[in-house]
């Protein structure tokens, strides 16, 4: 089998032939290319030339290409930091009410020039890995995320407490949601073999379980509607513990999920058998970036021992790897995973 095979076989519940690895490593990989992150995210040929060179180096299945956490947000007003060297960022909401969404103009992000730098980064891609390697399409941020970036994190979530606010809450979720899937699509026409978002502030450290489910899960539910109607797979990703809101993440029809070290894999295990697949979901920070080659193959042997005959499993680290991991450490999750047989 060669990646792609391997991460299709995963995803469909086949059984791969070794345990196959996709990388959320688009901060390590422009790094050691010598490539800065404005140049990252300004030029679709230094985002293909970077992951290219990281499948060179460390021989793993799936590229997710990703640039940053806030290009959607931009397309729809937000205000937006672009430091040199680190991904860009949040500088200011869209909107000072909640209210202002009845007159937002209709979401177009075609138009929006760092949107048609993700796509042609993944047009890019495919023309180089062909049918080699899998090549997952991130599509920025979910319908909760991105709405929290419109109206400012602390104000989204103060206006969710207030029940004279559902109203306008739902307009504005459905808003974004409407974004999020005009990305999926353009996605899915650049040709990426799957596509995905987060919605990292609509998990429990942030918003209670029931509030999961009423203001983000529906719209999730949509993304992944849109994308099984353009054909594509379908990957979900939520920071912090998610072992509470599983159920209703796997509810919104998800092919994988995509979760946080932080997250119970044994419940994920059994919630999620038979159902998605397991991305994840090694800590990128103390483990992956700060910790020995040592610990690193000790922590993926734990979870890799996890999930033993579970033919849904994909490695990955919980979250975007940091660029000063140090190539040892990678080399040795992927080293880890290569040589890997369950204890009899």
């Amino acid at each position: 089998m060669n990646g792609n095979q391997r991460i299709r076989a995963a995803l469909s519940g086949g059984r791969p032939d070794r345990v196959p690895v996709m990388l959320h490593n688009f901060l390590m990989a422009a790094r050691e290319a010598g490539i800065s992150q404005r140049r990252f995210r300004e030029d679709p040929a230094a985002i293909a030339v970077s992951f290219i060179q990281a499948v060179e180096t460390y021989d793993y299945d799936g590229v997710l290409v990703d640039v940053d956490t806030v290009t959607l947000a931009e397309a729809l007003g937000v205000k937006v930091d672009l430091p040199e060297d680190q991904p860009a960022r949040c500088a200011g909401p869209a909107i000072g009410g909640l209210w202002e969404v009845r007159d937002l103009p209709p979401p177009e992000i075609e138009s929006q020039p760092r949107i048609q730098v993700w796509l042609e980064a993944v047009r890019r891609l495919k023309a180089h890995f062909r049918d080699e390697v899998y090549v997952r399409g991130n599509c920025d941020q979910a319908g909760f995320s991105l709405a929290s970036m419109v109206r400012g994190p602390a104000e989204w979530m103060m206006d969710l407490v207030d029940p004279g606010n559902r109203e306008d809450a739902h307009a504005l979720l459905a808003y974004c949601a409407g974004a999020a899937a005009s990305f999926l699509r353009l996605m899915a026409a650049a040709g990426a073999d799957m596509v995905s978002n987060g919605d990292s502030p609509a998990g429990p450290d942030l918003i209670s379980p029931a509030m999961y489910a009423e203001f983000a899960q529906p719209y999730e539910r949509r993304l992944v509607e849109e994308a099984h109607r353009l054909g594509l797979p379908y990957a979900l990703h939520i920071c912090g513990n998610t072992t509470r809101i599983l159920d209703g993440m796997l509810a919104t029809g998800a092919d994988a999920l995509e979760l946080d070290y932080k997250t119970d894999v044994r419940a994920a295990r059994e919630a999620m058998r038979g159902r998605a697949t397991f991305i994840g979901n090694i800590d990128p920070s103390a483990v992956l970036a700060l910790g020995t080659p040592a610990l690193v193959e000790t922590k993926t042997r734990e979870l890799l021992e996890v999930f033993a005959g579970t033919p849904g499993f994909i490695l990955n680290a919980g979250c975007a790897i940091p660029a000063e991991t140090p190539p040892a450490n990678l080399r040795a999750m992927i080293a880890a995973a290569r040589r890997f047989e369950p204890r009899a």
